[in-house]
């Protein structure tokens, strides 16, 4: 999505620019020539990326000499910044302008990453405001501009048309998002199919809808919802996840984007992730993180806004209670007044400002390109 608006918002500016590089439909449909398709960097860990690391090299390798043999005017990573940071640097040091399209959560752990960031790029295109702070603070040139999804779902949602939509009676209704990843609806699918059951045992009239990324991962969390004996009571759905979180009381999801999008559509969320043992004991080192949250409304609000949990913590009697204290709490009014004060926070036009950071840049001795 990110890579789809700025290449449109570019395209406004470079009416005959070409775009190449790792995409998906969007960025394809946005007229990005695809060399590799985005999914071959869905990987997302510590230790879990080892058996996919000669595949990412090679991918990476081959971009390089492809991007060496015939230059582009500027390099943009967007996310993925184990990969792209690499890929960066090399660029960088043959004299082609790079650029960091979301910051990597440097703030947060690792922080000594924020040297080789400098060395790899010219810019870092920030979309949380306290990202251009921190940045400022190491003396790397970064840029705020807002979040494309900020921008994209409106500030007021339409819940009634969304409960249409889908079909849902009056009753009350919980999103279930376990995730845009193979690798994370394999570790929470289970334990995500055994709460709902624990909601529907003590909340008959509950109603359940679960958007999934794609064909692959409804068939593996539909496994999940089968073997907890659950499946006839969710309505699994091809996309809408707007939609989806628009119509609900609440949602359960795992921590990423989606808890941004959970926030953005103002609606109650429960927050879960498991970890592979050896990065869950690698991430306890003394130092290494310096985030207390996962959540994206509780890092942008600095404050527990909504619960978290993490492994051991994530599991049936843990979830299920929180789920139906979320759509029961009593403060709901000012956490959505929270909600809407960091959607205006967000919505900047961040794909315009993004490519008006990349003209500029262009043009601090890059004219040429």
């Amino acid at each position: 999505m990110l890579g789809q608006h700025l290449i449109e918002a570019l395209k406004v500016r470079f009416p005959r620019a070409r775009f190449v590089g790792i995409a998906g439909p969007r960025m394809v449909a946005a007229g990005c020539e695809a060399w590799e398709p985005a999914e071959s960097l869905a990987v997302m860990g510590l230790v879990e990326i080892l058996r996919h690391l000669p595949r990412l090299i090679g991918i990476r390798r081959r971009l390089v000499a492809r991007l060496l043999a015939d230059p582009p005017a500027v390099f943009v990573g967007i996310d993925a910044p184990e990969f792209n940071l690499g890929l960066a640097a090399l660029l960088h040091q043959a004299g082609i302008p790079t650029v960091q399209y979301v910051s990597p959560q440097v703030w947060a752990w690792r922080q000594g990453r924020v040297k080789k960031i400098a060395a790899a790029v010219d810019r870092v295109l920030c979309l949380l405001p306290f990202e251009k702070q921190f940045y400022d603070d190491h003396a790397v040139k970064a840029v705020f501009v807002g979040h494309p999804l900020a921008d994209e779902i409106p500030l007021e949602v339409d819940r009634f048309a969304a409960r249409t939509a889908l079909g849902l009676s009056a009753d009350p209704c919980i999103a279930i998002l376990p995730g845009s990843r193979h690798g994370e609806v394999s570790r929470l699918g289970a334990d995500f199919a055994r709460t709902i059951a624990w909601v529907a045992a003590h909340r008959p009239a509950m109603q359940f809808v679960a958007p999934m990324v794609n064909r692959r991962l409804r068939d593996e969390f539909a496994a999940f919802l089968e073997t907890a004996g659950i499946a006839a009571r969710v309505n699994l759905l091809d996309g809408q996840a707007h939609t989806a979180m628009a119509a609900c009381d609440a949602v359960l999801l795992a921590s990423g984007t989606a808890t941004l999008e959970a926030t953005l559509v103002k609606r109650p969320m429960v927050v879960a992730y498991r970890l592979n043992w050896l990065t869950t004991f690698i991430l306890r080192l003394p130092g290494l993180v310096k985030s207390r949250f996962i959540a994206q409304p509780n890092l942008l609000a600095n404050r527990r806004l909504v619960p978290e949990f993490v492994n051991e913590q994530v599991r049936p009697d843990v979830l299920g209670p929180a789920l139906l204290e979320q759509i029961e709490r009593p403060d709901r009014p000012e956490l959505e007044a929270v909600f809407a004060d960091i959607h205006r926070s967000l919505r900047r036009g961040a794909s315009d400002r993004a490519a008006a950071a990349i003209v500029e840049l262009l043009g601090e001795g890059h004219a040429a390109a």
